[in-house]
């Protein structure tokens, strides 16, 4: 039986804060009382969201997958806030499309946030979490569940995601660390606002079943994360329905192959399946950060500052 926990007066940090799911979670813990650093791409983005939180809070941009940067970003936290008692590995992206056309700096961009970058999160804040006996929540989402076609970089992480949670459960349950995953469905933000533009992701929401093509507003999802983090729940559900899917799990590969076997060739022939790129603003953000490592200083700026479960 999980056990409820005031959060009054301690620290919680969040991952992609900058907007969608990671701002919405940064304002759900400050109304609980926590003390929030905010970490993300976009420095002026993460300081308006902080504006508008009730408590103390501390803005670092950091690249999740900069293992280095994140360090010196929980020594920052640390030294600012106090030790961690919640970490929320929230950052996330997603692009959609054949695999075989895919681009492979993209497609690996995406396995770097969501996986990797979840990874290092943790592995630089668990020495704080250690001291608070906190907890490490990892966004994941239905796309663990069953493998969607034309999403194989996103499920592939989210997948991956889940596992090195439960992984890493195991691993610090003995020095009362709690390590959870939560479980998106549509989540409400600019990544899903994307979603229709591209004929590959219209259409694979389009053969979901009604209920399952529901989208979430961004606060809503927040609330039922944040009831999962006051539990320090092992598994959160939103929309909680989704536990329900759980038992659903051994069948849903048959059910997608099914489907896919079925649905695809017709669609295809219907319609071009073009590669959509990163989704949402944050993605045009990671974007705009490949471009410049592919080009090098001279061709641009030498500077370097949901569909299910996505959160950026």
């Amino acid at each position: 039986m999980n056990r409820s926990w005031d959060l009054r007066g301690r620290t919680a940090v969040v991952t992609g804060a900058a907007r969608g799911l990671g701002a919405g979670l940064a304002r759900r813990l400050s109304d609980r009382g926590m003390d929030v650093a905010l970490l993300g791409r976009e420095a002026a983005t993460l300081e308006a969201v902080a504006t508008t939180l009730r408590t103390r809070s501390h803005v670092v941009e950091v690249d999740v997958t900069d293992d280095a940067a994140l360090r010196r970003a929980a020594d920052e936290v640390t030294r600012c806030l106090g030790a961690p008692s919640v970490v929320i590995a929230n950052a996330g992206v997603a692009e959609g499309g054949p695999f075989e056309t895919s681009d492979p700096d993209t497609w690996r961009r995406v396995i770097e946030v969501n996986l990797v970058g979840s990874a290092a999160t943790a592995r630089s804040f668990l020495p704080g979490l250690r001291v608070t006996r906190g907890y490490f929540l990892q966004i994941a989402s239905t796309a663990a569940f069953g493998a969607a076609p034309m999403m194989s970089a996103y499920c592939a992480s989210k997948a991956g995601a889940e596992a090195f949670a439960r992984s890493l459960r195991a691993e610090v349950a003995h020095t009362g660390v709690a390590v959870g995953v939560a479980y998106l469905h549509w989540t409400d933000t600019d990544m899903i606002r994307d979603v229709d533009r591209h004929a590959v992701l219209r259409e694979l929401r389009a053969h979901m079943p009604a209920p399952a093509r529901r989208v979430y507003p961004v606060e809503r999802v927040a609330a039922w994360i944040g009831r999962g983090v006051e539990r320090r729940s092992s598994s959160v559900y939103a929309p909680p329905w989704l536990r329900l899917a759980q038992a659903g799990r051994p069948v849903f590969p048959l059910a997608v192959d099914l489907l896919s076997r079925r649905e695809l060739p017709r669609l295809m022939n219907g319609s071009a399946f073009e590669q959509t790129g990163l989704l949402g603003h944050g993605g045009r953000i990671e974007e705009a950060s490949l471009f410049r490592s592919a080009t090098g200083p001279a061709a641009g700026d030498a500077t370097d500052h949901g569909f299910p479960g996505a959160s950026a």
